[in-house]
């Protein structure tokens, strides 16, 4: 985590609405749509400063350039899988959750439950929970393909009806009818 490197921001226009998009020279930080905090410091407020290196304004124009195309690429249907540098803020824990969503296959889906027990015990379901409902990087980083144990579309800060938009595009694009239970 980079939290006193600069930071800037690009919005994404997608179906779903814009996506706000930050960026440190070391990978992107955050993913969200409107009034959602995206790879913010702990105080909340992003870090943006004028005084940063020409390099480190090159690397964050080249990571936030890349993160658009493959947003694009992924909304068209061209794209299944992210390949980006990730600099998300997070707990050990989070990162741990996270990591988890990123070996869910693209038109699959995963229970907390299932997630938990990858974590160490299916007692953490909760705690699992907290940590996908923190996730800066929606869609890279896919927590939408978390659901409940009887396959409800629970939990996702973006709504559910985002959530389940994300299911379908990516269920039409794999060919799966179904929401794809692992």
């Amino acid at each position: 985590m980079s939290t006193s490197s600069p930071l800037a921001i690009t919005t994404v226009d997608t179906p779903l609405g814009p996506l706000t998009l930050t960026a440190s020279p070391v990978g992107l930080r955050g993913v969200g749509w409107e009034g959602e905090s995206v790879g913010v410091v702990s105080d909340g407020e992003p870090y943006i400063s004028g005084s940063e290196s020409a390099a480190d304004a090159s690397a964050v124009a080249s990571i936030l350039r890349a993160s658009a195309r493959q947003l694009e690429e992924y909304f068209s249907g061209l794209r299944t899988t992210f390949d980006l540098p990730l600099d998300p803020p997070g707990t050990p824990f989070q990162r741990a959750a996270w990591e988890i969503l990123r070996t869910i296959p693209f038109g699959r889906t995963m229970t907390y439950a299932a997630q938990a027990r990858r974590l160490g015990g299916a007692n953490k379901s909760r705690a699992v929970g907290a940590a996908n409902g923190r996730n800066p990087l929606v869609i890279i980083v896919p927590c939408h393909r978390v659901i409940g144990a009887d396959g409800s579309l629970t939990g996702f800060a973006a709504g559910v009806e985002r959530k389940a938009w994300l299911l379908r595009h990516e269920a039409a694009i794999s060919g799966r009818a179904d929401r794809g239970r692992r």
